[in-house]
């Protein structure tokens, strides 16, 4: 009896021991996008994982695309939902190297002045012109790419992203989807809408 009372009493004496104990910090959340530039890469990932897919489409010469990635591509809840919900690919529209995508091989196009595949990507944008940047959004297994032409705020982002990464368009179309939904992201200071130079 005596035994058991002594180990009663020591478990006592352990276990707040055991409960001060702290536990782990949470890990830092990623200081940037995990983009991936190799199209190989993202396929092998999606027949691993599917997962959405988030393409920046841009160019060198872009000073809009330049300012997106200055801006909304640093804000810490853009960082966050992206890395979460989407494989993130940017896309140099005018890469001169051959892609390979789901069996096709695609070519830089002169008279276009960008790649193949970034045509593809581009084709059924909005109201036919092609501008950069442009973002596009596929479903798991690069299903509907659709392409959302400009340059976008934290908020327009968000809108966009949620509306895809949530599976809200499965239940709501998007003209009601951008009346109802309401931005909960920090979107800092308001951003800087002047035009960069050149444009």
């Amino acid at each position: 009896m005596k035994r058991i009372v002594l180990f009663a009493l020591s478990m006592l004496m352990i276990s707040p021991a055991m409960m001060a104990k702290k536990k782990a910090p949470a890990p830092e959340p990623a200081a940037e996008i995990h983009w991936i530039t190799s199209i190989d890469e993202l396929q092998a990932k999606m027949q691993q994982n599917p997962k959405k897919v988030y393409v920046d489409v841009y160019t060198n010469w872009c000073g809009w695309c330049k300012k997106m990635e200055a801006t909304t591509f640093q804000n810490p809840d853009v960082i966050k939902y992206i890395n979460l919900n989407f494989y993130a690919v940017r896309l140099d529209a005018e890469r001169q190297d051959v892609i390979h995508y789901l069996g096709k091989e695609y070519r830089f196009e002169p008279e276009r002045r960008m790649n193949g595949f970034a045509y593809e990507l581009l084709k059924n944008v909005p109201g036919g012109n092609i501008s950069y940047p442009t973002s596009v959004i596929m479903l798991e297994n690069f299903q509907s790419p659709t392409p959302i032409p400009g340059y976008m705020t934290v908020g327009q982002l968000e809108t966009i992203l949620t509306y895809f990464g949530d599976n809200t368009f499965k239940h709501q179309q998007w003209p009601e989807h951008q009346k109802t939904y309401k931005p909960s992201w920090d979107h800092g200071a308001a951003p800087d809408m002047t035009p960069p130079a050149g444009h």
